[in-house]
């Protein structure tokens, strides 16, 4: 039909739930109940927690609650890239917080290490390879930051190569892209199947799931941290709060993160003859060095996942379930792949899919506790939790045990990051934002507003 999308018939959820195993769904909370540990959130970050925290207390009787199902959200909804970082990347870690960023590069590399050990000694497989990624640049501006990308990680010895000419085409050939740096320590993982591998890994532990069991209330007293459901309250003496972008149930956390809205296309399978056209000879990642960036990486049967550039506020942190289908991204994402890869214009698009990113002003994750140390916490990945909800995890843990350790000693996560103002002032911020973010994607030239937010430590980021 003239003027139809390639994308108007795609299935409107994540390609990542296509081929999991069977699983029944674990009961909602249907009676009071003790535990020794309860985990709110049922996402890598609270997946990761309750089985690190069987790690670590054998005996424990160990709850998690999930509002929905487990990986229903942000974690089932990414594009799998499983970054060597804690600190959404090297440059973020020398930029707000240089005296320990040798700290955090290193702590980064240990834990996707550990990561892929631990995936190992579950038998979890999550379709896990370290093919590398792929950083690419159509501006001359954004040239020079990949040089710039490539002295700072030779400075931790972080193996890079920069690509240009024949040596780029032969990793990715569009009319779009003038260098590129590959690095080949980055991962790449199946979100669905690392939800499902976790999620089995902790039932197969003893640990006891409740899924659309939505925590409705929080108090303390004593020593017990209550935990309330629409049919039952939960009680422990240990709470670890996982709930990535969702209203946080802590009230003076919800102005340290905005719901960010992410858009994703994933195309047909493709042909070896239609990759070759592209230039794409392997299976690692691909993202450009815009503000609007996109991301791209390949599937096991042979699609292309297309996201990112749009990154969506809604006014008053609106989260409903229907701005996850947004045909204006889709069509900006369609027109922008099109761009990429002439070559590839006009294949269809069989999966479309929106995600909420927990943004935070500082652009990584932190840590803290309440209620006199009986609960613990850690948001604001800002999109870069998949790696990084392991370590935050093990942090939680650490905080929760009174522990002293080098994850629970780094700024990184003791500091607060700076609060959303909030509305109608919140939303004229995120727009000026963006649009100078737009503007310096477009020019090469940083505005004044945006000098100003580095200076103090402030960024905008998916």
């Amino acid at each position: 039909m003239s003027g139809q999308s390639h994308f108007d018939d795609a299935f409107r959820f994540p390609v990542w739930r296509q081929g999991l195993p069977e699983q029944t769904i674990c009961p909602p909370l249907a009676q009071d109940t003790s535990a020794d540990i309860a985990i709110v959130g049922g996402g890598f970050v609270g997946l990761w927690s309750a089985l690190k925290a069987r790690e670590r207390w054998p005996d424990a009787q160990i709850v998690v609650i999930e509002a929905a199902c487990c990986g229903e959200a942000a974690s089932g909804r990414n594009g799998g890239f499983c970054a060597p970082s804690i600190s959404h990347g090297v440059a973020n870690a020398v930029a707000r917080w240089p005296g320990e960023a040798e700290t955090l590069v290193r702590l980064g590399r240990q834990n996707l290490d550990a990561l892929e050990a631990d995936l190992g000694t579950y038998g979890i497989d999550a379709e896990f390879q370290r093919s590398g990624k792929l950083n690419v640049a159509a501006k001359p501006w954004q040239v020079d930051s990949l040089r710039a990308m490539k002295e700072l990680y030779g400075s931790f010895g972080i193996d890079a190569q920069l690509l240009a000419g024949r040596d780029l085409a032969e990793r990715l050939d569009s009319p779009l892209y003038v260098a590129g740096l590959f690095e080949p320590n980055y991962a790449l993982v199946h979100p669905g199947k690392l939800v499902s591998g976790l999620r089995a890994a902790c039932l197969a532990a003893g640990v006891a799931i409740h899924e659309n069991s939505r925590v409705t209330s929080i108090s303390r007293r004593n020593d017990h941290i209550y935990l309330g459901t629409p049919d039952a309250i939960l009680k422990a003496p240990k709470v670890a709060l996982a709930t990535n972008a969702d209203i946080p149930l802590l009230r003076r956390l919800r102005p340290t993160i905005l719901p960010v809205f992410d858009y994703s296309l994933v195309t047909e399978p493709l042909s070896d003859e239609q990759f070759r056209s592209i230039g794409w000879s392997g299976n690692y990642g691909v993202a450009d060095c815009g503000n609007q960036f996109h991301y791209s990486r390949k599937t096991a049967d042979n699609r292309i996942l297309w996201g990112g550039f749009d990154a969506i506020y809604h006014r008053g942190g609106r989260r409903d379930p229907e701005l996850l289908d947004r045909a204006k991204s889709f069509a900006t994402l369609e027109a922008n792949f099109s761009a990429a890869f002439p070559a590839l214009a006009g294949v269809r698009f069989d999966h479309r899919w929106g995600g909420i990113i927990d943004t935070s002003a500082r652009t990584t994750f932190f840590a803290g506790t309440a209620y006199a140390g009986h609960l613990a916490y850690a948001l604001g990945f800002t999109g870069q939790g998949v790696s990084a909800s392991r370590f935050a995890a093990l942090a939680m843990l650490d905080l929760l045990e009174g522990k002293r350790t080098e994850r629970t000693e780094l700024r990184m996560l003791r500091s607060r990051p700076v609060p959303f103002p909030p509305e109608p002032f919140c939303d004229i911020a995120v727009r000026w934002t963006q649009r100078d973010l737009a503007r310096e994607d477009e020019t090469g030239r940083r505005s004044p507003m945006l000098r100003a937010l580095d200076r103090i430590g402030v960024g905008f980021a998916s």
